[in-house]
């Protein structure tokens, strides 16, 4: 049987070569360099987000930042949940790394301190798990292979890849 003059059975095998062409196509432009700073940048956006809504100004954190940290936050710990010790210290030092890490880990530096990042967030939140554990798997992918060549790591010599 035909469709427009072709033999059903060839068509997978035309879908396959446009596949692999495709495939070919973005292994060309989307250089592993390229993509490791994608995923530095995607990585990013959560948390700098997250930090720019924990300030007013300049080394000036909000009342609903120190809030959360004061009453509605805890450490699900064993034999927990627990209150954060000196709730107004672990807010302010919580908005500053998440203002300071995305932009070191955009630079290519700071992977290990979101990764650590996100277990504290893990064991905050833990029904937050799904979402955890892709930040886990992005910051574990850039300290696996590095975070490429367009990267402050690679420029001072530390990273080889």
């Amino acid at each position: 049987m035909t469709n427009h003059g072709r033999n059903a059975s060839t068509e997978p095998r035309g879908a396959a070569t446009l596949v692999e062409r495709v495939n070919a196509a973005l292994r060309t432009s989307a250089t592993p360099s390229l993509t490791q700073l994608v995923l530095r940048c995607a990585l990013a956006v959560p948390f700098w987000r997250s930090g720019i809504n924990k300030w007013d100004g300049f080394l000036q954190l909000n009342e609903v930042a120190v809030l959360l940290f004061s009453s509605e936050l805890k450490l699900h710990l064993p034999g927990g949940p627990y209150d954060f010790p000196a709730p107004g210290l672990v807010a302010f030092v919580s908005g500053s790394a998440e203002i300071l890490l995305p932009i070191l880990l955009v630079l290519g530096l700071a992977a290990f301190g979101l990764l650590v990042m996100t277990v504290v967030i893990q064991l905050t939140v833990p029904d937050g798990w799904p979402l955890h554990i892709t930040w886990a798997a992005m910051a574990l992918g850039i300290m696996a292979r590095g975070p490429g060549r367009i990267a402050l790591d690679h420029w001072i010599g530390t990273d080889k890849g």
